[in-house]
């Protein structure tokens, strides 16, 4: 299940990348800048910190069925 969500924000951020190569001016105007790296890191980090999020909601919440199985 982990791997699934990993694979899933991998394939995300190689779209993106290859999302922003392909539109050309823009592309070019965040790499002359050196600004593009930081747009990808930060859209890295909000995606990461989602799946992050999600994992930790699914641990609890995997915690409280079995709680309430047992009772």
């Amino acid at each position: 299940m982990i791997c699934n969500r990993v694979s899933l924000v991998l394939i995300l951020a190689l779209a993106s990348i290859v999302s922003a190569r392909a539109q050309g001016a823009d592309a070019d105007f965040l790499e002359s800048m050196g600004k593009m790296y930081v747009v990808l890191a930060v859209v890295l980090a909000i995606l990461f910190g989602i799946v992050a999020f999600l994992i930790y909601l699914d641990r609890k919440l995997t915690k409280l069925e079995n709680q309430i199985k047992e009772e």
